[in-house]
């Protein structure tokens, strides 16, 4: 394995730990489905890095965009 290779590897096992943060912090049904899906990510990084590179990406995109609730627009006293 060259040195290039392991320093991308690090760069997908620091990205996985920080998913694996974000899925354990979510309420139980979220956390069992989406828990799923990270253990199918976390084994295709065994065999194709690269691709799991991907599909982390794409699932940490949905971890963004399904959790964060909008701001409601404040009130201000002059409207």
């Amino acid at each position: 394995m060259a040195a290039d290779d392991r320093l991308e590897d690090d760069e997908l096992a620091r990205r996985l730990r920080e998913a694996h943060r974000r899925v354990r912090m979510l309420p139980g049904a979220e956390k069992e489905r989406l828990g799923r899906r990270y253990v199918a990510i976390c084994d295709l990084a065994k065999r194709d890095p690269e691709r799991a590179a991907a599909r982390l990406d794409a699932f940490l995109a949905a971890l963004d965009s399904d959790f964060d609730t909008p701001r409601a627009p404040e009130n201000t006293l002059g409207d």
